[in-house]
């Protein structure tokens, strides 16, 4: 690039520190600062860290990422937003369906462009899934089941299991499928203590009949991301952890039994490990909104309207588990996003 971007970070918690990490790499970008009230002096590059989010916006940036809590992410996207900084805002989008909606609103009047961090979407297992799925080499899908498990996280502190962990596979669930959330129900617990969640199921359907079903929890010793979607032709498995995508294929097995002859369902086929790149996801999200900055296209970035359906789906799964009762939500106003390549 012959114009370099000047870039910010706000927030230099585990997730922060990793932002930190790629924006210090990343070609074309000149990383000028961070801002964190609880951090002292500059990072291992040589990045100072500020005190106040004002002492960043003087810098001139011209784009931030917001990696502070969820619950500051609407305070802190809204000055961004009022200075004419693009930004890159971590997942959830925001604490609240409100304060995405107004944090959407605000970067679309500025005609700034603006992401959400849903880094899921850039790991080569889930980028071959959807363009696998795309080309239609599953035939109908029938549903979706996700697994995301593993220890708590003294790092969250602000929100539960659903707007940290579960909007991880809610993004990814109509982004792989291209298709919206139409009902939820959803049971939580909290056993560690907090004032938040730390367990969920969610079982539902999106807008073509697809089911779906998610297992959240920090209550594990066991850490698992796990992603399986059958349809007609079989099954397509992917783990994100490793970054590996397995098809299952349904088989046509002759059988002289007749009691098994006579059952009309599918057998065990053939099993494909696809061999494919594996770059890290969190550098390929950077590059996709480096590149939207410098008005190379926005294909690939979440889009805040991307983010606020998220949280509106995380906000029905919360108000399924309170009223025990399923949730239908309404139609989104967008479609999702192409597929970014790596």
């Amino acid at each position: 690039m012959t114009n370099r971007l000047r870039a910010g970070l706000v927030g230099l918690g585990a997730m922060g520190r990793n932002h930190a990490r790629v924006l210090g790499l990343l070609d074309g970008v000149d990383f000028v600062a961070a801002t964190d009230p609880m951090a002292g002096g500059p990072l291992p590059n040589g990045v100072p860290v500020l005190r106040t989010l004002d002492e960043l916006l003087a810098l001139r940036l011209d784009y931030a990422v917001v990696a502070c809590p969820t619950a500051l992410h609407e305070e802190v996207g809204m000055a961004l937003a009022a200075h004419g900084v693009c930004a890159l805002i971590e997942k959830p989008l925001a604490h609240s369906v409100v304060a995405a909606r107004r944090l959407a609103d605000a970067f679309e009047t500025a005609d700034l462009v603006a992401g959400v961090g849903h880094i899921e979407r850039f790991n080569p297992a889930l980028q071959g899934l959807r363009s696998r799925l795309e080309a239609g080499e599953l035939g109908e899908v029938f549903q979706v089941v996700t697994r995301r498990q593993g220890p708590f996280p003294h790092r969250i502190a602000d929100v539960g299991v659903v707007k940290d962990l579960a909007t991880h596979d809610i993004d990814l669930t109509g982004w792989v499928t291209g298709q919206d959330y139409a009902s939820v129900s959803a049971r939580t617990l909290s056993k560690s203590g907090r004032a938040h969640e730390d367990m969920v199921t969610v079982t539902g359907d999106l807008a073509d009949g697809t089911l779906v079903s998610h297992l959240v929890n920090w209550l594990s010793p066991l850490k698992e991301r796990f992603t399986a979607v059958t349809g007609e032709r079989g099954c397509f498995v992917a783990d994100t952890l490793t970054a590996d995508l397995t098809y299952y294929a349904n088989g046509a097995v002759a059988t002289e039994w007749e009691a098994i002859a006579a059952f009309r369902g599918v057998s065990e086929g053939d099993m494909i490990r696809y061999a494919t790149p594996k770059r890290e996801p969190l550098l390929v999200e950077h590059e996709r909104f480096r590149d939207a900055v410098a008005g190379k296209g926005a294909t690939g970035i979440v889009s805040l309207r991307e983010g606020l359906r998220t949280v509106e789906v995380a906000a029905a799964v919360l108000e399924s588990a309170r009223e025990r009762a399923s949730v239908r939500l309404p139609a989104a106003r967008t479609v999702t996003s192409p597929p970014p390549r790596a």
